[in-house]
């Protein structure tokens, strides 16, 4: 009989097994975790280690500029570059041809505003006017013969008192028109300086004085001329008329003169009488207008009635064209003989002649050139977000190559509104005058600053030394190092807080924290590449050497702020 049986064994064995399978994995799970701490603390050794060697290896590649904090001025100024220019200038050139006969001036002789520079021979343009003279005055008898027949004139200022026609009417020569009648107010009428008579209103008080008797008189304004004339000496002046009250005793002999707004007139005058005058007409015909009607105010030589017909007003129209045509004629020539004559248009220096005398010269020639240097001028360019902190007045301090070591003084006398634009940004010219310049000319390339703000006697230090969190390094040997930040800093220095205020491109403020005696210290501008790998370090530590928090801001470039 074959025994058949099952090994008790085969049981257990397979028990111990996987008891064995659990132990292994329990060891292998403990040792796994050491060998993961203790790769975690290797590699964070192995950090540390390579981030103080670098910081080590930066220090010493890094270079440190010390400088005392020291009490001084800070500005802020907008610069810019120009050419220098003259006040005014201007090229002389001519209308005409012809020969030069004078030219009495030579470069470098200042001149005043209407010095004659040329004489160019004129006989031609004067036999011009000769004759344009003559047909003028032949035209003007004839038209007033003509047009004075028609118009019957008011011989006095005042009021038509009786009309003695009707339109249609006909009358002879001599038949009176019409009775004018004033007999309460007398005229003076004379000249005062154009410039004060454009002030004057019509009903504004005037004084007039007598001739002889020196008596005043009160008057009013009743007209000032809307032209003006200008008379000996080149003194241009308007005609006024003053009314005054009849005290009984004027004539229109007296003579007087006047004053209104404590202004003089040029000269005196006499009064003309406003009396009751009839009016008669001076030529035979039929009335064909009445100008103005029966109590109606007129003044001297005004038309009241016009006689006449188709005829008759044929010719005044014609003997008027004859008048004006002689009239631009004459003018024609005369301008044409100004012409002839050059004179200075401004006072200045002359800087160049072109021609001399004997010289022939063509119309449209330049013949010399004029700088009036009794200033110079530049013009500033400034960018539109500093150009309200411009204004009139304000003082510019100005340098130029070519006079080595010398400043100028000048100022703005015009900030511009018309801006240009290029590039998405506008700026606007500014005038500055410069009214002591020895050493400069015309043409010279300057630089300009305005100074728009300033503090001055402050403790200040390089803005390159302020850092990230208004740190600043400073020797361990400087007195506020007693208020040392607890954080690394380089050998022989310590990080200490400040405050700032007031500051430029290259100074700033401190207003705690530092003081005079203690000495800052910050990487020299050239190791750009040490500074960014600092700056990075620092920031991973919590602390940054020095070179960071720059005060932005222009500057060298025209129109920069600084």
């Amino acid at each position: 009989m074959k025994k058949s049986f099952r090994s008790s064994a085969a049981p257990a064995s397979t028990a111990e097994q996987a008891s064995l399978v659990r132990r292994l994995l329990k060891m292998l799970r403990s040792k796994l975790k050491w060998i993961i701490l203790l790769l975690i603390v290797i590699i964070a050794a192995s950090m540390l280690i390579s981030r103080f060697t670098a910081k080590a290896s930066v220090a010493q590649q890094t270079d440190y500029m010390e400088q005392a904090a020291e009490r001084r001025t800070i500005t802020q100024s907008l610069t810019a570059s120009g050419t220098l220019e003259p006040a005014d200038a201007y090229t002389v050139t001519t209308l005409m041809e012809g020969d030069i006969l004078t030219a009495d001036f030579e470069e470098g002789d200042v001149v005043e505003k209407d010095t004659v520079l040329y004489q160019i021979d004129s006989s031609d343009s004067e036999t011009g006017i000769e004759k344009a003279e003559i047909s003028l005055s032949q035209a003007q008898r004839s038209y007033a013969s003509t047009a004075d027949s028609a118009n019957v004139k008011a011989n006095a200022t005042g009021t038509v008192y009786a009309l003695n026609v009707e339109l249609g009417d006909a009358v002879n020569a001599g038949e009176p028109i019409a009775t004018i009648r004033d007999s309460a107010t007398m005229l003076l009428t004379v000249p005062f300086p154009a410039d004060d008579a454009a002030a004057f209103t019509v009903g504004q008080s005037a004084v007039v004085t007598l001739d002889g008797t020196f008596e005043t008189l009160s008057g009013v304004v009743s007209s000032v001329s809307a032209t003006t004339e200008v008379r000996t000496g080149n003194v241009i002046v308007r005609q006024v008329k003053i009314a005054v009250t009849n005290p009984g005793g004027l004539s229109d002999t007296q003579s007087a003169t006047a004053s209104i707004a404590g202004v003089g007139c040029s000269a005196g005058s006499t009064f003309a009488y406003r009396a009751e005058s009839a009016v008669s007409a001076s030529t035979s015909g039929t009335v064909t207008a009445i100008q103005v009607p029966e109590g109606g105010a007129v003044t001297r030589d005004q038309t009241i009635v016009t006689i006449g017909g188709t005829t008759l007003n044929n010719q005044i129209q014609s003997a008027a064209d004859s008048v004006r045509n002689a009239e631009i004629s004459l003018q024609n020539q005369k301008d044409q003989l100004d012409n002839y004559t050059i004179t200075s248009p401004i006072a200045g220096t002359i800087v160049d002649k072109g021609y001399k005398v004997g010289d022939t010269v063509e119309s449209g020639k330049s013949l010399c050139t004029i700088y009036d240097l009794s200033h110079l001028e530049m013009t500033m360019s400034i960018d539109e977000l500093d150009i309200s902190e411009v204004a009139v007045g304000q003082a510019v301090t100005i340098t130029a190559d070519a006079v080595d070591g010398k400043t100028y003084e000048g100022y703005v006398t015009k900030v511009s509104v018309a801006g240009t634009t290029s590039g998405g940004i506008t700026s606007y010219p500014v005038t500055v005058q410069l009214d002591e310049f020895d050493g400069l000319l015309p043409g010279m390339n300057v630089d300009a600053e305005i100074v728009i703000d300033a503090a001055e006697d402050v403790l200040a230090i390089p803005a390159a030394a302020l850092s990230r969190g208004n740190r600043v390094l400073i020797t361990a040997s400087s007195p506020s190092a007693a208020n040392a930040l607890e954080e690394q800093a380089p050998a022989g220095y310590v990080y200490v807080s400040v405050e700032t205020g007031f500051s430029n491109d290259s100074y700033l403020e401190v207003t705690s924290g530092l003081q005079e005696g203690d000495t800052v210290a910050y990487e020299q501008t050239s190791s750009n590449s040490g500074m960014t790998q600092m700056g990075m370090m620092g920031g991973m530590a919590g602390g940054g050497m020095p070179g960071g928090g720059m005060p932005s801001g222009g500057g060298g470039a025209p129109g920069g702020r600084y």
